[in-house]
C-alpha cells in the first residue's frame, strides 16, 4: 500500500553534473564512483535527493544528450556496477536518486539511427525518425525552414549508400542528435523498456529532458518565425514543440511509475524539463495521471524584481498547485548563466549584488511551497566562469554558431573542493592533473573545504535553510499569504506564523513585521532589512 507522504511534493533535490562533481580515476572527468564518495557531503547539506545527468555510452558531442545506448555506463564514468553501488549507498543514507532521460533525441551513433541510414528512404528503420526529400529541383534545399536550438538549420542530407546526395533527417539540436519519430509505436514500446530497465535497478524516478518535445506537426510545415528556437534558446517552435500528443506519453510513463509503486509502496517521480509560454499551459503537464511535477522556469528568468517576482509565484501558485501537483522552483542548471552572476549584472564585477541577490534568493526559493532544485556549486556561491579560451569551449553552441553568447561551459566547470590551486581536489590524478575545464584560480576561496569552515557562507545558509525547512512545519507543501510591504519589499507568510520577506532594493527598510529571528541571508539588525536580503522569522503580530 502507498504512504499517504507524497515524498516528492516538497523535496529538495541536488543536481549533479557528472562530470563536473568529483573525479575518482585521476582522468580529469568526474564519474559515478566520484559522485559515491560525494554522497556524505550531499547528506550534511541536508538535500532528499540527486538527480544525475546523463552518464550513458555517448560519443560526448552534447555532453551525455546525445545517447547511443540507454541501458548502460559510458566507461568514461564507470559501469553498471558502479551504478548499483551507487544506488545502494543512496539508499541507506535516505538520498533518492533520478536518472535523467532523453527521449526527444539520440545520438547519430546510436544502432537505429546507423540502420536507418544504412538501409535506405521508404525503410522501417527511417521511419523511427523524421527522414524526408529535400525541397527544389534537385532536393538541396531542407524539408522546411526551421531552425535548431543550437543554431542553423534544424535538418542535415546525408549521403546514401550508393553514394549519392540522399534524404535530410530533423534535428532539433546538434546534427549529431537526429530526433525520434514518436508517431511511430516502435519508439514508445523502445522507451518503455528503457524505463523499466532502470527502474528494476531500483532508482527513484526521472528527470525528463525535452519533456514538452517528442511530437512534431505530422506534416512538418513552414514556421512563421524559423529563427525563434535559436533566437531565443527556448523551445517556442510551435510546430516542434507542445502538441497535444505529448500528454499520451506522460500518462503511459505515470502508468508504469505507478505500477512499480503499487508493488512496494515507494513513489517514483517523473520531473519535467517543460519550456512552455504560460504557467496555464504548464500546468498541463502536471495533471494528476501525467508527470508528478515540471520545472518551474519563470522564477529563474524573472528580473530582479518584487513585483515581477510576486506575478510568477501567484501565477504558479494558482495554476500549477491547483492541478493537484506542486510547484517545482528552480533559479539554475546546467544550461543557465549561475545566479550570482546572473543577479550581479550589469553591477562592477566584485560589487557583491550578485552574491547578496542569489543569498536572498535561495532563502526566498526554499520558503516557497512545493519542491525545490539546486544545481550543483550554487551552496558555494560559485559566480559563472566567463572568460574560458575558445580553444577549451566544448558547448555545440559555440561551434554551430561561433558566438559565446548564452554558452553553457562556463557554469560546468568542475567544482573545487579543497586547496589553494587546480584541480582544488576535484581529481585524484596525479600532479598536474587538468579537470576538463580548466578552473580559474579564485576558485580556491569558493572551495568546499572553506565552506563549511566558514559559518557566514552560502553553504551554511543552504545547509541552515534545509534543516529549518525539515523541521518547520509551516514549510514545504502548502499555500501562502502576500503580507503588504514597504515599497522595493516582497513578504508573505508561511502557516500561521512564519515570514518570509525579501528587501529588493538597496536601502534598508523596516521589516514587515516584529517576531522572533531565523535566518537571513545577509547581516539583518533587529527591525530592519537591509537592501537585496531575505529573512525568516516567526511573526509575534
Amino acid at each position: 500500500m502507498l504512504s499517504k507522504y507524497r515524498w516528492w511534493r516538497d523535496a529538495v533535490i541536488y543536481q549533479v553534473y557528472v562530470r563536473s562533481f568529483l573525479d575518482s580515476t585521476g582522468d580529469g572527468i568526474g564519474d559515478l564512483a566520484g559522485v559515491r564518495a560525494g554522497l556524505p557531503y550531499l547528506k550534511k547539506l541536508g538535500v532528499d535527493g540527486i538527480w544525475l545527468s546523463p552518464f550513458y555510452p555517448s560519443p560526448q558531442h552534447d555532453h551525455g544528450y546525445d545517447v547511443a545506448d540507454y541501458c548502460d555506463v559510458d566507461p568514461l564514468f564507470g559501469d553498471l556496477a558502479e551504478f548499483d553501488l551507487l544506488v545502494t549507498a543512496a539508499r541507506r543514507l535516505g538520498i533518492k536518486v533520478l536518472l535523467d532521460i532523453v527521449p526527444n533525441h539520440c545520438s547519430s551513433e546510436h544502432p537505429w539511427f546507423r540502420e536507418a541510414l544504412a538501409e535506405g528512404p521508404g525503410s522501417p528503420a527511417r521511419a523511427r525518425f523524421h527522414f524526408a526529400d529535400g525541397r527544389g529541383p534537385d532536393g538541396s534545399e531542407p524539408p522546411n525552414n526551421w531552425h535548431s536550438m543550437f543554431g542553423g538549420p534544424a535538418w542535415t542530407r546525408v549521403t546514401e549508400a550508393d553514394g549519392r546526395p540522399g534524404q535530410w533527417y530533423l534535428h532539433m539540436f546538434a546534427p549529431e542528435q537526429p530526433d525520434w519519430n514518436w508517431r511511430n509505436p516502435e519508439i514508445g514500446a523502445e522507451f518503455d523498456r528503457i524505463l523499466r530497465f532502470w527502474l528494476d535497478r531500483g532508482i527513484d524516478g526521472f528527470r525528463i529532458d525535452v519533456a514538452a518535445g517528442l511530437y512534431k506537426h505530422p506534416e512538418l510545415p513552414d514556421s512563421d518565425d524559423p529563427e525563434a528556437d535559436a533566437r531565443t534558446r527556448d523551445s517556442v517552435n510551435p510546430l516542434a514543440w507542445n502538441q497535444p500528443e505529448v500528454h499520451d506519453v506522460w500518462r503511459r510513463w505515470r502508468a508504469i511509475c505507478e505500477e512499480y509503486a503499487a508493488r512496494d509502496g515507494r513513489e517514483r517521480l517523473l520531473v519535467g524539463e517543460v519550456s512552455v509560454p504560460t504557467a496555464r499551459e504548464h500546468a498541463l503537464y502536471v495533471r494528476p495521471d501525467e508527470l508528478h511535477q515540471a520545472f518551474f522556469f519563470d522564477l529563474l528568468g524573472a528580473p530582479w524584481d518584487p513585483d515581477a517576482f510576486r506575478k510568477v509565484i501567484s501565477e504558479a501558485m494558482q495554476d500549477i498547485a491547483g492541478t493537484g501537483s506542486t510547484v517545482t522552483w528552480v533559479l539554475n542548471n546546467h544550461d543557465q548563466v549561475r545566479t550570482v552572476t546572473r543577479y550581479g549584472e550589469p553591477a562592477p564585477a566584485g560589487s557583491g549584488l550578485g552574491a547578496a541577490r542569489a543569498r536572498a534568493a535561495a532563502l526566498l526559493m526554499l520558503a516557497l511551497p512545493g519542491a525545490a532544485y539546486i544545481y550543483q556549486g550554487e551552496e558555494l556561491g560559485l559566480p559563472e566562469v566567463v572568460d574560458l579560451p575558445d580553444d577549451v569551449l566544448t558547448d555545440p553552441i559555440f561551434h554551430r554558431t561561433g558566438s559565446r553568447a548564452r554558452i553553457r561551459d562556463g557554469c560546468r566547470v568542475p567544482l573545487p573542493w579543497s586547496g589553494q590551486a587546480s584541480p582544488f581536489g576535484f581529481t585524484s590524478g596525479a600532479e598536474g592533473a587538468k579537470p576538463w575545464l580548466p578552473q580559474p584560480e579564485y576558485f580556491a576561496k569558493y572551495a568546499t573545504d572553506r565552506a563549511l569552515a566558514d559559518t557566514r557562507s552560502f553553504w551554511h545558509l543552504y545547509r541552515d535553510g534545509l534543516q529549518l525547512r525539515s523541521a518547520l512545519p509551516q514549510l514545504g507543501e502548502g499555500t501562502l499569504r502576500w503580507l503588504d510591504t514597504p515599497p522595493g519589499v516582497l513578504a508573505f507568510v508561511r502557516g500561521d506564523d512564519l515570514v518570509c520577506a525579501v528587501n529588493f532594493g538597496t536601502a534598508p527598510t523596516p521589516a514587515p513585521v516584529s517576531g522572533t529571528p531565523l535566518l537571513a541571508s545577509g547581516p539583518c539588525p533587529a527591525g530592519v532589512l537591509p537592501g537585496s536580503t531575505a529573512a525568516w522569522w516567526i511573526s509575534d503580530s
